[in-house]
């Protein structure tokens, strides 16, 4: 813990600060991948992904690569694969909160009106444009959940 974030913990009593993980080390993402993994394949079995949407969601990796993954390879995944499978949790999440079950599994693929889109569908928005715009779309749906 850097010494700002303890003077800052000691300011708000019962309120602790949480940190992010870092993905850098090989074992922290080699103990994190098991899970990712099989949250990223419930995740499209929710969604009706195809593999080749799965596999650009993932960053565009390779059909073996992916293959290997479905099967439950020990290989970790990289700091960007488990970003990107992060923030698709957190609005797997958002879109359960907002929505009931078939509207929250349909939602990633429906053509979309918000600007941001352009008229096209989130997934199709995502697999565009990468990490930011994951990022955008679970900023929207949890300014959503947030009412604003």
């Amino acid at each position: 813990m850097t010494e700002m974030a303890a003077i800052l913990q000691q300011l708000v009593a019962g309120y602790s600060w949480p940190t992010a993980v870092d993905l850098s080390g090989k074992a922290t993402r080699a103990r994190l991948s098991p899970a990712a993994i099989k949250g990223l394949l419930r995740i499209a079995a929710h969604w009706k992904l195809k593999d080749e949407d799965t596999r650009a969601l993932l960053g565009g990796i390779s059909n073996g690569s992916f293959y290997a993954l479905k099967k439950r390879s020990t290989k970790a995944l990289n700091e960007d694969q488990l970003t990107r499978i992060s923030l698709l949790i957190g609005i797997f999440k958002a879109l359960n909160i907002l929505f009931a079950q078939a509207l929250a599994d349909a939602w990633i693929s429906l053509p979309n009106a918000n600007p941001m889109f352009g008229g096209e569908s989130p997934l199709g928005y995502m697999k565009k444009g990468g990490i930011p715009a994951f990022l955008r779309v679970r900023q929207l749906l949890d300014a959503r959940r947030g009412g604003r």
